[in-house]
């Protein structure tokens, strides 16, 4: 089985409303600066673990 057939693209949640809140978390994507920062050196199960659980908490957080 060749590598890229298990490969699983996480995209960026980032949707271009890229400022800071009073926390530190960005009003577009709920990402902190640090998980930004590191987006591109997480693997897939992290970028996952973000995406499914921790972003939408935090959204959910701010409704």
């Amino acid at each position: 089985m060749d590598d890229m057939t298990t490969f699983r693209a996480v995209l960026s949640p980032c949707i271009g409303i890229c400022q800071l809140d009073d926390d530190g978390l960005c009003l577009g994507c709920h990402r902190t600066t640090a998980e930004i920062a590191r987006w591109s050196q997480m693997n897939d199960d992290e970028r996952l673990r973000l995406m499914e659980h921790v972003l939408p908490q935090r959204e959910s957080n701010r409704a």
